[in-house]
């Protein structure tokens, strides 16, 4: 059985702790639009995993392939009530990813199910064996030959 860690009194130096880890100065290195995602090779296909909870995927994320790159951008909706705290980040979110040598962007699918976006392309095979290159001689095949 898995517990919650709780933390014991509150003193102004927990409240300084809260304050550090929720809104302070060091919330800026966490970046809120940071997606957490999962890269893997699995079946010749590039598989991406991206963490979007609490968002409809038909309405708030577009997913585009451009310049050797996935681009997944999307907006999460707050709700309007008073918070007591809140650590959820609401707005606007990019995460672009380089994508590996031999993706080809033909037959792209992306699936979202409970609260993963699911994104796969399939890879070139690699190639088993260097392809060697006959090297000639002489000028009058020579391109920059004078």
């Amino acid at each position: 059985m898995t517990q919650l860690a709780r933390r014991g009194t509150f003193t102004p130096l927990t409240d300084v702790f809260d304050w550090l880890e929720t809104t302070g100065p060091f919330r800026a290195v966490w970046n809120d639009s940071y997606i957490p995602v999962e890269e893997y090779v699995a079946d010749g296909r590039y598989v991406v995993r991206a963490d979007l909870p609490g968002i409809d995927p038909d309405k708030d994320v577009e997913v585009s392939i451009a310049d050797d790159s996935l681009t997944i951008h999307g907006e999460r909706h707050g709700e309007e009530h008073d918070k007591y705290r809140s650590e959820m980040h609401y707005g606007s979110f990019t995460r672009r990813l380089r994508l590996p040598h031999g993706c080809r962007a033909e037959d792209v699918t992306a699936s979202y199910d409970a609260g993963v976006l699911t994104v796969s392309m399939p890879m070139a095979e690699p190639e088993t064996a260097p392809v060697h290159i006959a090297i000639t001689r002489g000028t009058q095949d020579a391109p920059f030959a004078s």
